[in-house]
């Protein structure tokens, strides 16, 4: 298996968006959108808090699907928080262990010097495929 041997820096997506939990669902999209991603990472309130994440699902989710207006719902209301956090050196075969323990679709990945990136299950499983199975 091509996996085995593959660690999550190899296949995290790098360079996360970052929003203030304290924006709007529809700054979220605003900022989904001009970045190209359907993901954010929220950012750290103080030194001993935690990141957060949101996605299009939670916006689907808990906002439109509740008829909840978009820009009267902050972003700390339904973001996802605290978020699974896997080292970089971390073989994928274990971070796709502990993701399917805890029900989990991401995970932030960290080091000592901060956040790198963000890695998802679809990461992970495509990670599996044989180089040139196209």
């Amino acid at each position: 298996m091509q996996g085995d041997n593959v660690r999550v820096d190899s296949v995290m997506q790098k360079e996360p968006v970052f929003i203030d939990g304290l924006s709007s669902a529809a700054e979220a999209l605003r900022q989904m959108r001009r970045n190209g991603v359907s993901s954010l990472v929220i950012e750290k309130r103080h030194p001993g808090d935690e990141y957060g994440f949101l996605t299009v699902t939670e916006i689907a989710s808990h906002v439109i699907a509740v008829n909840k207006p978009l820009e009267r719902t902050a972003v700390y209301e339904i973001m996802e928080k605290p978020i699974l956090t896997v080292r970089p050196d971390m073989h994928v075969k274990y971070a796709v262990r502990l993701m399917a323990q805890l029900k989990r679709r991401r995970a932030l990945v960290e080091d000592d010097t901060g956040l790198l990136g963000f890695v998802s299950l679809r990461d992970i499983v495509l990670s599996y495929a044989e180089p040139g199975d196209g």
